[in-house]
């Protein structure tokens, strides 16, 4: 069964608008791993507008699942990840002012780069997937940097699945297996829903992980936390 990392951003988002405590971020992470979730991620960025720096800190000590922390692997970034030492440390290419994740890596152009990150992770036993689309050859390279998973950027599928799901699933398919045969596991995440997500991972191999936030949360506003998870939980299945 593929596992569901919950992605509390925006949980703390909205705690932020309005300044203290309320929603506690801490306490719905572990809500989160009660209710069944795999794991939890959390993508703290520059600004710390919605994950502060100081969240990740305060949550890795409470966690009993995977912790999965995304962002870019600035300095400050990578000082963060290596004290907290998560379960799983997701690279992407994001800018510091980007409002969401919206493509993959070119691992090509960043070779050497992502291959110094990626050993620094695992000289502290940290699982490292890059994000990146389903070009073959990317994927390729992302095994030759020394990565453990990818992250399959899945927007795009979202995006055709309406219209055509077998066409918008297809490369997806074809990315995975190739990521299997160089050694890779994978995970996917962005726009991921309660719409979607059932035929995703039925028509997908290998499919070690998903990532789901806003949709996710957005849901548990009508549903609650608890029903929710349980929902997405079912579509894995």
């Amino acid at each position: 069964m593929t596992n569901l990392s919950v992605n509390i951003n925006k949980v703390a988002t909205i705690r932020n608008a309005r300044g203290g405590n309320v929603p506690d971020v801490e306490k719905v992470a572990i809500d989160c791993e009660d209710f069944g979730a795999d794991g939890i991620t959390v993508h703290p960025r520059p600004d710390e507008r919605h994950i502060k720096y100081a969240d990740v800190f305060k949550l890795r000590p409470s966690l009993r699942k995977e912790f999965n922390i995304e962002g870019y692997p600035s300095e400050k970034f990578m000082q963060l990840v290596l004290l907290v030492k998560p379960s799983q440390v997701t690279l992407v290419p994001d800018a510091p002012d980007a409002l969401t994740s919206s493509a993959g890596w070119n691992v090509a152009d960043n070779f050497e780069f992502l291959s110094q990150i990626t050993e620094q992770l695992k000289e502290k036993g940290i699982r490292t997937s890059i994000f990146v689309d389903t070009n073959i050859e990317n994927i390729k390279l992302a095994a030759k940097v020394g990565a453990d998973r990818v992250e399959l950027y899945t927007e795009p599928y979202a995006s055709a699945y309406v219209a055509n799901r077998e066409v918008a699933i297809a490369p997806y398919i074809e990315a995975a297996t190739a990521a299997h045969k160089v050694g890779l596991g994978v995970n996917a995440g962005h726009d991921l829903n309660l719409e979607n997500l059932q035929f995703f991972c039925q028509r997908m191999p290998y499919l070690d992980e998903v990532s789901i936030g806003h949709a996710l949360i957005s849901d548990a506003l009508y549903l609650g936390l608890k029903e929710t998870i349980k929902q997405y939980k079912n579509c894995l299945k």
